[in-house]
């Protein structure tokens, strides 16, 4: 009987101790998704930087190209404005479907993967 106290004493302390490595786990289990999750926007930032940096050379030399065919480089430089206002008209129609969509949907794959 005396041993009984001890017993109910152990698998309490087990119990807690337990608890608490469930709880770390989970700690851990949460901030290795956080970070997946970070460092796959943060590389595609990257990326869309350096495609940003890509598509503005390539603009520029377009509009020079657009404004010598037509005469005057200041007209090619309206024409490819004129199409970037375009775009993002469209854009903006249809954000839901390009982009809102899309982007919560892989934030929450990588969440939960």
């Amino acid at each position: 009987m005396e041993n009984q106290p001890n017993t109910l004493g152990s698998l309490f302390e087990n119990a807690g101790d337990y608890l608490e490595t469930r709880l770390d786990l989970l700690k851990l289990q949460a901030i290795n998704k956080s970070s997946d999750a970070v460092s796959s926007i943060v590389s595609r930032l990257a990326i869309l930087i350096i495609a940003i940096f890509a598509i503005s050379v390539f603009n520029i030399g377009l509009a020079l190209w657009v404004g010598g065919l037509l005469g005057e480089l200041y007209l090619g430089f309206f024409a490819v404005a004129g199409f970037y206002i375009l775009l993002a008209v469209l854009i903006h129609i249809f954000k839901n479907a390009w982009i809102k969509g899309p982007v919560s949907t892989m934030v929450i794959k990588k969440m939960l993967n």
